[in-house]
């Protein structure tokens, strides 16, 4: 089994897991897909991703297709990001409905050297710009529905396509009350004119993998024209990325961010923290109204 036959036939992978032809070895860290590690004969390592209850799942388990467009919508992204010339990104090697398959990337300990490289990466990635905010196909947040329809006006885009439909999911879900969602809805939303630039869109601090060689790589996408300071706000999430401030200080170096740019970190932060309430449930609340609360 060799790289070039898998792919050219990548709709054979799930025969092959199911009957072991394949090395695999379960890759953690995913809330959302399932991911392994295949060896090929020749040494070749490769990703392999797919969603719970599909071709990696045990034998037993009741197939669970995944959302239709998923993987389409993650491969385009990655293929968009990496043609930005910016932050490395993984190569596709193969995309079906069920799976993506994509260039194996070796982990090692992020280095302050790999922050800098990030942050100025990042900035050539953005600059690699977008048509319009949003995106020509709709996309997905893990595996939550993203809509990409098109607009010029960030603050309006911003409302209307990223926090209006993920707070509607939030209290249908039951981890928003009405009364947080008024709230919310009657925040002031505002940034720095800018054009869109190619963002990845669910830039947290784990959608880095830091490799070696002082490499950091981009996975995970949710791609499309946004505004710039998304990405970075995103990444002080959770604890915020390593060497946070190496990474801003990179960046600024190629493509200076506005001066009061942290003030709306939380703003930007917000349409991922509203992602949250929907898949785990209240828990995140007191987060969201924090975030939002700063902006009535």
């Amino acid at each position: 089994m060799d790289l070039p036959f898998l792919r050219a036939n990548p709709h054979l992978l799930p025969t092959f897991l199911a009957h072991q032809r394949l090395r695999t070895t379960p890759v953690g860290g995913g809330s959302i897909s399932v991911a392994e590690r295949i060896a090929l004969d020749d040494g070749t390592h490769l990703f392999l991703k797919t969603w719970p209850g599909g071709v990696c799942a045990a034998p037993t388990a009741e197939p669970a297709p995944a959302p239709p467009g998923l993987f389409a919508a993650e491969a385009s992204g990655l293929r968009w990001l990496r043609e930005a010339g910016g932050v490395a990104v993984p190569r596709l090697y193969a995309q079906t409905e069920e799976l993506l398959l994509m260039e194996w990337v070796d982990h090692a300990e992020p280095t302050a050297v790999a922050a800098e490289r990030f942050g100025a990466g990042l900035a050539v990635t953005h600059d690699a710009g977008a048509p319009e905010f949003g995106a020509a196909t709709e996309g997905f947040l893990a595996g939550l529905p993203l809509d990409n329809t098109p607009g010029a006006d960030w603050p309006t885009w911003y409302r209307e396509h990223r926090i209006l439909p993920y707070l509607k999911l939030a209290v249908d879900a039951g981890g928003l009350d009405i009364a947080d969602a008024n709230g919310i809805e009657s925040m002031h939303i505002e940034a720095p004119a800018e054009p869109p630039a190619r963002i990845h869109g669910d830039l947290w601090p784990g959608n880095i993998v830091w490799g070696r060689a002082d490499t950091p790589w981009l996975i995970d996408p949710a791609a499309h024209g946004g505004h710039r300071e998304t990405d970075l706000s995103t990444l002080a999430l959770f604890g915020g990325a390593p060497e946070f401030d190496r990474i801003i200080a990179a960046y600024n170096d190629i493509h200076p961010l506005a001066q009061d740019w942290r003030t709306r970190v939380p703003l930007h932060q917000l349409h991922l923290l509203l992602a949250h309430v929907v898949l785990f449930g209240r828990s995140y609340r007191t987060a969201v109204l924090d975030a939002a609360a700063r902006y009535r």
